[in-house]
């Protein structure tokens, strides 16, 4: 399916511009379309250049506070208008949210924190951090310094996508030609050698390396006793 996508594409137009673009278009998976142009490409049937492109994804705290929402904002939700004892709240939203909570929200300067009770400063606050996890799910940007800050806090990570755009090679054809890799018997009664085509071989190519074996024990013990080893290979020589 990806193949027939590409090369009849290639008939009719000039060139494939974005291979995540091209592959989202026709709901094909892009690692797919990916491999076959690679295969494509090493049979000159297209030629090829990389595209590469940075981008942010979401760590996995980042999606849970994508979900959840911001410890800061779980926390300030927490507290009742009157406040509450700090022992209770550590109880009520646990030892990790409260410590990263009580940070951020007094960064936020949201919070009174007295030494036995907390309080709000405000009534209502938005979950900025929570919008912008979301809006980089969505694959929307966004600005430098929210960058910094998600990044800062471990939320996101920067990935780097890599894609192609694709233009007719030497060798295109709408569709592939069956490579035959052996001539056979058939081959030449019939005449149809004159019509195949025979995939490449390097006959330079090296095989793999050979990993080295084992002495076997007895060739060991002749390396500590030679002296015996030859008066026993000449006795039994007798």
């Amino acid at each position: 399916m990806a193949e027939e996508a590409i090369l009849g594409y290639l008939e009719h137009n000039d060139e494939i511009k974005d291979s995540g673009e091209f592959a989202a278009e026709r709901n094909i998976d892009h690692n797919e379309i990916v491999n076959v142009i690679k295969s494509l490409y090493g049979f000159r049937y297209v030629d090829v250049e990389d595209i590469k492109r940075e981008s942010w994804v979401l760590t996995d705290e980042g999606n849970t506070y994508a979900v959840s929402g911001s410890p800061e904002v779980q926390l300030f939700l927490a507290i009742p208008e009157e406040g509450i004892l700090k022992d209770e709240l550590l109880k009520k939203v646990g030892p990790s949210l409260f410590k990263i909570g009580c940070a951020q929200a007094a960064k936020n300067k949201w919070l009174d924190l007295g030494k036995q009770l907390i309080t709000r400063k405000l009534q209502h606050v938005d979950d900025k951090v929570k919008n912008l996890l979301l809006q980089i799910q969505q694959g929307q940007g966004i600005g430098t310094d929210d960058v910094k800050a998600l990044k800062a806090r471990k939320l996101i990570v920067p990935q780097t996508w890599k894609g192609y755009s694709v233009k007719k090679g030497p060798n295109y054809a709408p569709k592939r030609k069956q490579v035959v890799t052996d001539l056979t018997r058939d081959n030449f009664q019939s005449g149809e050698w004159k019509e195949l085509e025979f995939k490449e071989y390097n006959y330079t190519a090296k095989g793999q390396p050979l990993e080295g074996g084992h002495l076997h024990p007895l060739l060991k013990a002749r390396r500590h006793f030679p002296s015996q080893f030859c008066f026993l290979s000449s006795y039994l020589q007798k």
